[in-house]
């Protein structure tokens, strides 16, 4: 039988024991929307993995589906990241969507091939009292994941965001004929697990459910919303690798 170790935060380091310990939070989250069939998107894959190696980042990358009619359909893609990339166009008051776009702390987007846009946007939204003010930390213990939630002002939702680590895709049509491009972080599902309404908030959930999910970590946002769901500022995080062995 599969024995399930997480790690919390954005090391990729394995324990040798089915119990977590904090690692620090993450100073900034990088939410990439990309497509295998984008011919300007590997420069962007690229920068998100470098920014996913780092210690005090969590990036993730979505992988959308309106580019798959160019002859190449992204085997990553999905309409829930897709849909999730259009909340946030609401959210940020756009009539449109494009690629690659890198989503800072949900407030704000810049071309996700700039590192140093990427980096820059993240010091100003900090400076500006827009960065990950929330403390989260996350634990597993025997059978339960822990989520604690600490307190502040305002509400959200507890997201969580299910990734596959490491994917190399050969790509045979499309913009991208001919590249092997390896992706991380890459997004498979996202779920809200609880609500938080400015008190410190505990939640526990079931490894084993967590266990039949086909992925390699999750990120645990704690997010605002807009009146229909849609995608708004992340208040905190906090990234979980995991193993089976």
């Amino acid at each position: 039988m599969n024995r399930l170790v997480l790690l919390i935060a954005v090391s990729i380091l394995p324990l040798a024991a089915a119990q977590a310990e904090d690692t620090g939070a993450p100073k900034g989250v990088v939410e990439l929307f990309t497509s295998q069939g984008c011919n300007s998107c590997p420069p962007a894959d690229a920068v998100l993995g470098e920014l996913a190696h780092r210690g005090d980042l969590l990036a993730l990358s979505y992988h959308v589906d309106y580019w798959n009619y160019l002859g190449w359909a992204d085997t990553l893609s999905s309409k829930q990241n897709t849909g999730r990339q259009y909340g946030y166009a609401a959210t940020m008051s756009r009539s449109n969507v494009y690629t690659p776009q890198a989503v800072l702390n949900g407030r704000t987007d810049v071309n996700g091939a700039d590192k140093g846009a990427i980096e820059t946007g993240l010091k100003k939204l900090e400076g500006a009292g827009q960065g990950l003010s929330i403390p989260i930390q996350a634990s597993v213990n025997g059978k339960e994941m822990d989520i604690s939630v600490g307190a502040g002002k305002g509400s959200g939702d507890v997201v969580i965001a299910y990734f596959k680590r490491k994917q190399t895709v050969p790509i045979t049509r499309g913009e991208n004929s001919g590249k092997t491009i390896t992706y991380l972080n890459s997004v498979t599902e996202v779920e809200t697990v609880g609500m938080w309404k400015g008190d410190a908030l505990q939640l526990k959930l079931p490894v084993s459910v967590m266990d039949m999910r086909e992925y390699d970590g999750c990120a645990v946002l704690l997010q605002q919303t807009g009146p229909n769901g849609e995608p708004g500022p992340i208040l905190g995080a906090a990234g979980v690798m995991a193993w089976t062995q």
